[in-house]
C-alpha cells in the first residue's frame, strides 16, 4: 500500500501542475478543449489523492507497521475508530488529509453548475491547483506519510492517550476543513482581480463558500474547547494556547468579511477592504497550519518540530502576501467605492466599526501569540504572554462587538434619524436597564458581569423586537397566524435571520463564558477513606480507590459520594491511567453537569498511607457555552442554506438598492 499511495501522490502532483497551467492558458487563449482537459486534470488529481488517502487508511486499519507513520500512531490494541482518526493524528497524515480535502473542494468548484461567477472558475481552479501543488510537494519531499521502516515491528507505538477521546474524531478534521475551505473564496477573489471582473459576481460565489469554512472552523474551535475541558484535567476550556489562537484568528477575520460583503453588495463600498479581508483570512489559515508544524512556538497541540517544513510554509505565506497584495494594488483603481458613508449614525458605520474591532481582536491575538518570537529576536530573551494579557485586551473589544451586534440589528442604512433611533431602541434599552437593576438586586456585584450581562440582554432584546416587528407586519399583510408568519419571515430572508440566530448563539455562549469565568470556585483537599470535603453546597465523601489493568494501561480510580445540602446525588469516579507506551499519566476527570453548573473533580495524586489528593471546581453555566455553539451552528446553516429562487446575474454597479 505504501508504493500505491506514494505513486498516487506523485501522479497527483503532475496532473495538478498541468491543470493549473492549462486553466490559465486555456482561458487566456480561449481554447475550450484545453479548458476541458484542465478540468479533467483537476478531477484526476482528486481521484489520485483519494487513492493515496485510501491507501494510508487501509494501512492504518490493517496494522501495516512497515510504514513508519502507521507504527508511530497505531497499535494492535487500538480501537478501530482511533486507528481511522490516526490519519490526522500526525504531521504527515494531516498534510495528506489537507491536500485531499482541497482536491475535493477543487472538484466541487469545477463541477458546480451555476451561471453566476462562471467566468471566474478557470482562474480560481488554477489558484486551487497551485495551492494543491504546494501541499503535494511537501508530502513528496518533507512529510512523506508512506516512508518505510527497514524492518517490520511486531507492534506500533500507539496513539497518544490524550487523543483517545471522541473529540479526536471530530475536532481535527473540522478544524482542517475550515482552514482548507478558505482557499476557495481566496481563489475566487484572486480570479476576480486577474480577470478584472470586479462586480458582485465573486461576492455571490464566495459568500456561501466562506460561510461553510467559517462554520467548520467555528465548530472545530468549539469542539476543541469542549475536548480540553473534559480531557486535559485543568478545569478550563480555553487557555489562549498558540494553536488555539491560530484557529480563532482566521475565524474572526472571516466574520468581519461576512459582515463587510453585505455593505459592498448593498452600497458598493469597501471593495478594497473586502479583498484585504479575504487575503488575510487565507493567510491566517495557512499560518495556523504552519504553527502546528514549525516548532516556532511551544504548544500541547503541535506536531513534532520540523524547521524545513516551517521554512516552506513561511516561504509560501510570503509569496502569497506579496503576490496577492501586489495584484490588489495593481487593480485598486478599478475598485473604487460607488458611494460614501453619509452619516456616522448608520448601519454602514456600525458595520465598519464592527469590522475594525474584529480585525483588531485578531491583531492583538496575533501580537500576543508571536510576542515570544519577537522578544527573542529583539532582546534575545523569549518572553511568553499569558491569558491575563489576552483577557485584559480582548474583553473590552468583544463587549464592544456585542454592543454593535445589537445596534446593527435596528439602525437604518445611510442615515438614521433621531425619531428612528428613539422608536427602535427605546424598549430594548429599557429592558436591558431593568435587567441590570434586577441583577444588582439579586446580589451581582462584579462590575464586568453588571456590564456584560445587560449588554447581552440588550442584543437579545433587539433581535426579539426585530422579529416581533417583522412577524406582526407579515401577519397583518398576509393574514397568517403568528407562528406561520414567523417561520415565513425566516425562510424568505435566510441570510439575515440566520445571522440573527448566530448572534443569539454568540450571546448564549457569552453568558456561559461570563458565568464560568467570574463565578467559578476551586478547592483542593487531601482525604483518607471516609473523610469529606465541602465546596459551595456540595459535600464529597471519599469512599475508596480501585486499581486495575488492561492490555494497554494501568488505571487508578477514586470513588466519591456526592450530595447537595444533604440530598444524595450519586457517585463520581475521577481516574488516572498509565499507558504502556507513554510515560506521562493521563487524567480522566469526573463531571456532574447541569444547566446551572458543573461539579468538576480531578484526581491529583495519592500516597502509600492511603491519603488521596483531589482538586474540585464548581463551574457555573458552562453548558450554555456548548448550547450557544449549537445555536450558532444552526443559525449558520440557515444562512448557508440556498434560496429556492434563482439569483439573477448581477448587473454592472450603479443600480443598487438603497
Amino acid at each position: 500500500m505504501a508504493d500505491i499511495g506514494y505513486i498516487a501522490q506523485f501522479l497527483a502532483l503532475v496532473v495538478s501542475v498541468y491543470a493549473a497551467g492549462a486553466f490559465i492558458l486555456g482561458w487566456r487563449g480561449k481554447h475550450p478543449a484545453l479548458l476541458s482537459s484542465a478540468r479533467n486534470g483537476l478531477l484526476a488529481s482528486c481521484g489520485l489523492l483519494t487513492i493515496s488517502v485510501a491507501s494510508l487508511v487501509y494501512a492504518l486499519v490493517s496494522h501495516d507497521f512497515q510504514i513508519e507513520y502507521v507504527y508511530q500512531y497505531t497499535s494492535r490494541d487500538l480501537a478501530l475508530t482511533y486507528r481511522l482518526s490516526a490519519l490526522w493524528a500526525g504531521n504527515d497524515g494531516s498534510l495528506l488529509f489537507w491536500a485531499w480535502l482541497l482536491s475535493v473542494l477543487g472538484a466541487a468548484v469545477i463541477l458546480q453548475k451555476r451561471e453566476v461567477g462562471k467566468e471566474l472558475v478557470p482562474y480560481a481552479a488554477a489558484i486551487i491547483g497551485v495551492t494543491q501543488t504546494f501541499f503535494i510537494l511537501l508530502l513528496l519531499t518533507i512529510a512523506n506519510p508512506f516512508q518505510k521502516l527497514p524492518q517490520v515491528p511486531a507492534d506500533g507505538m500507539g496513539l497518544n492517550p490524550m487523543l483517545e477521546n471522541p473529540g479526536m474524531f471530530f475536532h481535527p478534521p473540522l478544524l482542517l476543513a475550515g482552514y482548507v475551505g478558505f482557499t476557495v473564496p481566496f481563489a475566487f477573489a484572486m480570479a476576480a482581480l486577474l480577470s478584472r471582473r470586479l462586480g458582485d459576481a465573486w461576492l455571490i460565489v464566495v459568500r456561501r463558500w466562506t460561510l461553510l469554512a467559517w462554520l467548520s472552523l467555528g465548530l472545530g474551535n468549539l469542539l476543541g474547547a469542549w475536548w480540553a475541558y473534559v480531557e486535559l484535567g485543568w478545569g478550563g476550556y480555553w487557555a489562549w494556547d498558540p494553536v488555539e489562537n491560530a484557529g480563532l484568528m482566521p475565524w474572526l477575520v472571516a466574520t468581519a468579511f461576512l459582515h463587510s460583503i453585505m455593505m459592498q453588495r448593498r452600497r458598493g463600498i469597501l471593495k478594497v477592504w473586502n479583498m484585504v479581508l479575504i487575503i488575510l483570512t487565507f493567510v491566517l489559515a495557512i499560518l495556523g497550519t504552519f504553527l502546528t508544524r514549525s516548532g516556532v512556538l511551544a504548544s500541547v497541540h503541535t506536531f513534532a518540530e520540523s524547521p524545513l517544513l516551517g521554512a516552506s510554509f513561511l516561504a509560501f505565506i510570503g509569496i502569497t502576501i506579496v503576490s496577492s497584495l501586489g495584484l490588489l494594488y495593481y487593480r485598486s483603481e478599478e475598485l473604487k467605492s460607488e458611494a460614501e458613508m453619509e452619516s456616522l449614525v448608520s448601519r454602514e458605520s456600525t458595520f465598519l466599526l464592527n469590522n475594525l474591532l474584529l480585525v483588531g481582536a485578531a491583531f492583538t491575538i496575533f501580537l500576543g501569540t508571536f510576542f515570544p518570537v519577537i522578544s527573542e529576536a529583539v532582546r534575545g530573551v523569549k518572553v511568553s504572554v499569558g491569558p491575563p494579557f489576552y483577557n485584559q485586551v480582548n474583553v473590552p473589544i468583544f463587549l464592544a462587538i456585542i454592543l454593535l451586534a445589537g445596534i446593527c440589528t435596528l439602525i437604518g442604512w445611510r442615515r438614521a434619524s433621531l425619531r428612528n433611533l428613539v422608536q427602535h431602541f427605546l424598549w430594548p434599552l429599557a429592558t436591558a436597564l431593568i435587567l441590570g437593576i434586577v441583577l444588582f438586586i439579586l446580589g451581582i456585584r462584579q462590575w464586568l458581569a453588571l456590564v456584560a450581562l445587560p449588554l447581552c440582554g440588550f442584543v437579545l432584546f433587539t433581535i426579539l423586537y426585530e422579529w416581533w416587528r417583522g412577524t406582526r407586519a407579515r401577519h397583518r399583510m398576509r393574514s397568517e397566524n403568528y407562528l406561520k408568519a414567523f417561520w415565513g419571515l425566516i425562510m424568505t430572508n435566510r441570510p439575515r435571520y440566520g445571522g440573527y440566530i448566530v448572534h443569539i448563539g454568540v450571546i448564549i455562549m457569552a453568558v456561559g463564558i461570563i458565568g464560568s469565568s467570574l463565578y467559578g470556585v476551586e478547592k483542593e483537599a487531601t482525604l483518607t477513606q471516609g473523610e469529606s470535603m465541602s465546596i459551595e453546597d456540595y459535600t464529597l465523601t471519599y469512599e475508596n480507590m480501585d486499581f486495575y489493568e488492561t492490555e494497554s494501561k494501568a488505571v487508578v480510580t477514586a470513588t466519591l459520594l456526592v450530595s447537595n445540602q444533604g440530598k444524595l446525588l450519586g457517585r463520581l469516579l475521577p481516574e488516572k491511567y498509565f499507558h504502556r507506551s507513554f510515560e506521562q499519566p493521563v487524567t480522566e476527570v469526573a463531571i456532574r453537569s447541569t444547566l446551572v453548573e458543573d461539579l468538576y473533580v480531578i484526581l491529583v495524586g495519592w500516597d502509600e498511607d492511603g491519603t488521596t489528593a483531589f482538586k474540585v471546581l464548581v463551574n457555573p453555566l458552562v453548558n450554555w457555552i456548548w448550547i450557544g455553539g449549537v445555536v450558532l451552528v444552526l443559525g449558520g446553516l440557515i444562512a448557508f442554506w440556498p434560496e429556492w429562487r434563482r439569483q439573477p446575474v448581477p448587473q454592472s454597479a450603479g443600480k443598487r438598492g438603497e
